[in-house]
């Protein structure tokens, strides 16, 4: 491989395509992200098409649905490649300033006055910005934003190691979660908190502070309760009333979350054919199907087994962010794929949980698979900067960062 890499007389091109080679092999784990995420939206183009349409696509002729969802795809993947040019570090310098723009789009989504023709509140929230071609969700892009301000925050520091220190970044996240609530978006709001225990985990933070910081959020959580917009506590109500099985409510305010269990149960191991479970699909009134609810679909049309393994697909894309992560020598690069992985886990395991009746629904979307052009283009986004801290291993060694003499 040395030899490769000289610049042989003659062959200039043989070394540089050799260092080509050997950094696309050094970054297998990053690449078994991309690969994740373009099975999870092929996927997810198939499981709109069911949703929405009662015959299957005639050739490549899908629903209208499914068809922009592949629309959407194109886009998706060019941003992705648009994130290999830079490089990542420079983002850092650029953070706060993303996430000055960020912040000031998520007030501009709640100014009074501004004409429904650009902002349309949809289910209640004001969380999308009418662009003609597509709708842009300002939050989905504010975590990216918000990743790479904590990341560079915390990339040198230690201050965080105390239990005053971690107000700073509470104060970051705070930010945009307040901005999120007023739409309201409680859904995206809650994914903020665990991608930053992970980040401040992966730096360093000491367990027992994050643990007595838990324990007041828990101790609190019943206050906040009484904060809540009607039609969320309601969904609280509704969820524990399925725990005791009390089914009063079934065809009420739990109408969505036992039909969404009915729909994923009736796939049994493998799944239905694709005529039956289109059928049973257009037959049975399941809001947001092909959105929030995509998950049973999933499992109506594959079974449990296909739930797995769809599972499976978001383990591998979080395992190769971890281990791009481990390999990754620079504390920047490294705490933003912790934080993309924070946000992916929170996000597929509300959504799962969602559609079984494990968890609220709070109007959480499964990334890559669930229709929407905004959350599609964030996602991608996410595994091109993945890939590109992959590809780009610092040269001479940095800084040290998150090693501490006391580890308790």
């Amino acid at each position: 491989m040395a030899y490769l890499y000289s610049n042989h007389p003659g062959r200039p091109w043989l070394g540089r395509a050799a260092r080509a080679l050997w950094g696309s092999l050094r970054a297998w784990p990053a690449l078994m992200t991309v690969g994740a995420s373009l099975a999870l939206s092929l996927l997810g183009i198939y499981a709109i098409d069911v949703a929405e349409s009662l015959t299957p696509p005639d050739g490549m002729h899908f629903s209208p649905a499914a068809a922009r969802q592949a629309a959407y795809l194109a886009v998706s993947v060019a941003a992705m490649l648009i994130m290999l040019f830079p490089h990542y570090r420079l983002l850092g310098y650029a953070s706060w300033g993303l996430l000055a723009i960020s912040v000031l789009l998520l007030i501009f989504l709640i100014i009074p006055g501004v004409p429904l023709s650009i902002v349309r509140p949809r289910n209640g929230a004001r969380s999308w910005i009418d662009l003609g071609a597509m709708d842009f969700q300002p939050s989905e892009f504010a975590k990216i934003a918000y990743v790479l301000v904590l990341a560079w925050y915390l990339r040198f520091r230690k201050n965080h190691r105390t239990f005053v220190g971690l107000i700073p970044p509470a104060i970051i996240t705070f930010i945009p979660i307040g901005l999120i609530m007023l739409q309201p978006d409680l859904g995206t709001a809650t994914l903020f908190v665990p991608a930053l225990f992970a980040v401040l985990v992966a730096a360093g933070a000491k367990l027992k502070h994050l643990i007595l910081v838990v324990a007041l959020a828990t101790a609190a959580a019943p206050a906040a309760y009484f904060v809540l917009k009607p039609h969320q506590r309601q969904r609280i109500d509704g969820l524990i009333l399925q725990f005791k099985g009390d089914k009063s409510a079934d065809q009420d305010i739990n109408m969505q979350s036992v039909t969404s269990q009915r729909l994923a149960g009736a796939g049994g191991r493998y799944g239905l054919s694709e005529e039956h479970s289109r059928t049973l699909l257009h037959f049975n009134a399941l809001p947001e199907r092909k959105t929030d609810m995509i998950y049973s679909v999933v499992c109506i049309r594959f079974g449990w087994l296909g739930g797995l393994l769809v599972l499976g697909l978001y383990g591998a894309w979080m395992l190769g962010a971890l281990l791009t992560a481990a390999a990754c020598r620079e504390p920047f690069g490294r705490l933003v794929c912790v934080g993309f992985v924070g946000f992916i886990a929170a996000q597929v395991y509300i959504n799962a949980g969602m559609n079984l009746g494990i968890v609220p629904i709070i109007g959480i979307t499964l990334p890559y698979v669930s229709h929407g052009g905004s959350s599609l283009v964030a996602v991608w986004m996410m595994a091109g900067l993945i890939l590109s801290i992959a590809l780009r291993k610092p040269t001479m060694a940095l800084r040290r960062s998150f090693e501490y003499d006391d580890d308790e």
